[in-house]
């Protein structure tokens, strides 16, 4: 197989991704052999490749939005056969004995472990997943097309739940790129009014094609109080720009794995019963809720194609804010 293994991480002006071949991974007496035919960017790849996000093994191949087909099972495994089309998300396995896992919040489990980050991701041609964390796919749209939903739709579905935003309510997106992208689908099938707040001005604009009943800049405030908000930036100040702009009892669900530091701000911000909420992860029961309710929609995706030996470009394109949608990295068999 072809892959791009991470070795070290380092600036992205570096290249820090090394495009390898090596033999094909073996799978796992609970594992799928998986032939990759997509794989999503995410910003989360890129904080893991330049060292934001501390690494958990080295080498690591990043990359936890895989699409592909099932090419080998392992002999524990059923419920799949070859040839069927699966996904892969951030999400790799939990312990499914914690108290978390137990409650039905796998997605907090401490033994928890995570795609391309402690098992080898999708920037490759073949990779192996643990059967009961692949995610069959709906037929409705290409590989290319569902990559992004495992990452950015799933993770922006919780955050919208998290965020205790009602039908017909008024709700912030504080960020438009690829997660928000799909989040506004989702919040305006259910009959929300979205305001947007993002620093490009051809996200706003896309924003209000899509349905945003305005749209303004990271200094404007919308112009009425939001019953929840949720924002996408991994930037502290953005989340003190969404609290200010809550109504009594509103949550901010902050949809970020890495995010620095948020600044000091008044307490009345937070007084008359506001919130501030991390979105960790995300379960299994999430996906699946999600991925039914994109092919029924559908959610429709933007993507901007890249080759497997094109990673490390796609990659500072996402730094850089050079993306108009998803960045996805389609494979080349080998």
């Amino acid at each position: 197989m072809q892959a791009q293994v991470l070795g070290e991480p380092a600036s992205m002006n570096l290249d820090p991704l090394h495009l390898t071949d090596a033999p094909n991974p073996i799978p796992g007496p609970r594992d799928l052999l998986l032939r990759v035919s997509a794989c999503g960017v995410c910003r989360t790849d890129l904080q893991l490749c330049e060292g934001d996000l501390p690494a958990h093994v080295l080498p690591v191949i990043p990359g936890h939005q895989a699409v592909g087909r099932v090419a080998e099972l392992g002999v524990e495994v059923e419920g799949w056969e070859v040839g069927d089309r699966a996904g892969v998300g951030w999400l790799a396995e939990a312990c499914g004995r914690c108290e978390s896992c137990r409650r039905g919040l796998e997605n907090l489990c401490e033994q928890v472990r995570f795609t391309g980050w402690d098992r080898n991701g999708g920037y490759a041609t073949a990779m192996c997943v643990r059967a009961d964390y692949a995610l069959p796919i709906p037929t409705v749209s290409s590989d290319v097309e569902v990559a992004p939903l495992l990452c950015g739709g799933v993770i922006g579905y919780r955050a919208l739940k998290v965020s205790g935003i009602e039908p017909g309510a008024r709700l912030g997106l504080y960020g438009f790129g690829a997660s928000a992208l799909l989040s506004i689908q989702v919040a305006l099938h259910w009959g929300c009014e979205v305001f947007v707040v993002t620093r490009s001005e051809q996200e706003r604009s896309r924003a209000l094609e899509m349905g945003a009943v305005w749209a303004g800049g990271y200094g404007e405030k919308p112009p009425v109080g939001l019953h929840a908000a949720v924002t996408f930036a991994p930037v502290g100040s953005v989340v003190v720009a969404a609290l200010s702009a809550l109504e009594r009892g509103g949550v901010v669900a902050v949809n970020a794995v890495h995010l620095d530091e948020i600044p000091a701000f008044p307490y009345e911000y937070l007084w008359w019963e506001r919130q501030i909420r991390s979105v960790a992860n995300f379960t299994r029961s999430d996906a699946h809720e999600f991925l039914d309710l994109a092919a029924r929609l559908p959610i429709r995706t933007v993507v901007d194609r890249y080759s497997l030996s094109e990673a490390n470009r796609a990659l500072s394109h996402v730094k850089s804010g050079q993306v108009t949608g998803a960045a996805v990295l389609e494979m080349v068999s080998g």
